[in-house]
């Protein structure tokens, strides 16, 4: 299965922030946002994943993560010339997909949960058509709303409802088959002038191949696409790293999954030697030492 990161946005929500900086390389406290979606792939033993970016801001990205070989991945960069909206995602990674399935995250999306990679690698295993997430809220007029039958498939789904059917909204995470990017070339600018992934979601859920997994109350979930969003997000992970939960540390995953060895690892401790991450990552040299 490819991993794709939409993070092609131009954030003007966040404007003036935004304007000399692109949203995904933001800090969300000690880290760049795009770190937290891209730990979600790997949790999902996702190895090989294209990003899609802004016009000219390849070097930029570029000089953050590279090709991704010192994480043991294999990451390419596409541009989003025009914003066409989410499920454009899969028409400009065509080529990237081929004939493959596709897990899709949004590069301002935050997930968390002290067990998700085991709930990331079963939906992965038992993933056949598409599947979405469902995350419980208290008002989810805001949100895409999802509902769920009892089998776990969904039967409606509405954008920012009125009178909502339920109260899962679905986060930025997506896994298809490759069916999805010859759907995608079926659709039709909504009125906002985007491909929009609801309509994705509906040609799966008219067929009833669209499962839906909810995640569990407690499970932490940040859409950092606004100032307090963003703020509120980064608080919350230094809330959590303080507390000795650390999100977003990448060369963990990649030490844990074994994508990259020893040596990889002293490398990033010199290279973040004076950072709190650097000390994180040496904790784990010396844990490994002391077994």
């Amino acid at each position: 299965m490819k991993g794709i990161i939409l993070a092609a946005g131009k954030g003007t929500r966040l404007y003036p922030m935004t304007k000399p900086v692109c949203k995904p390389l933001l800090p969300i406290y000690d880290k760049p946002l795009l770190y937290y979606p891209l730990e979600v792939l790997m949790k999902a033993e996702i190895t090989d994943i294209l990003i899609i970016i802004p016009p000219g801001e390849e070097k930029s990205f570029s000089e953050l993560l590279g090709d991704g070989s010192r994480l043991g991945l294999s990451i390419s960069y596409r541009e989003q010339k025009v914003p066409k909206g989410i499920a454009d995602a899969f028409l400009v990674g065509e080529d990237f997909i081929g004939t493959d399935g596709v897990c899709l995250i949004l590069g301002d999306n935050i997930f968390y949960a002290p067990d998700f990679d085991r709930l990331l690698l079963e939906e992965k295993r038992k993933h056949q058509y598409a599947s979405v997430f469902g995350y419980w809220v208290e008002d989810p007029r805001p949100f895409g709303v999802v509902e769920v039958n009892a089998e776990g498939y969904a039967v409606s789904i509405e954008e920012k409802p009125a009178v909502p059917r339920s109260n899962y909204i679905v986060p930025g995470l997506y896994f298809y088959d490759n069916d999805v990017v010859a759907k995608a070339k079926t659709l039709q600018p909504s009125a906002r002038g985007e491909l929009e992934i609801t309509d994705i979601n509906r040609l799966y859920m008219q067929e009833g191949k669209l499962s839906v997994c909810p995640l569990p109350r407690e499970f932490t979930w940040f859409d950092a696409g606004t100032a307090d969003s963003l703020l509120y997000a980064a608080n919350s992970i230094k809330k959590m790293q303080d507390s000795g939960i650390f999100v977003g540390v990448l060369e963990r995953i990649a030490w844990e999954k074994g994508y990259i060895n020893e040596e990889c690892l002293k490398q990033s401790c010199q290279e973040y030697e004076n950072t709190q991450y650097g000390k994180y990552i040496r904790s784990l040299l010396q844990r490994e030492k002391g077994r």
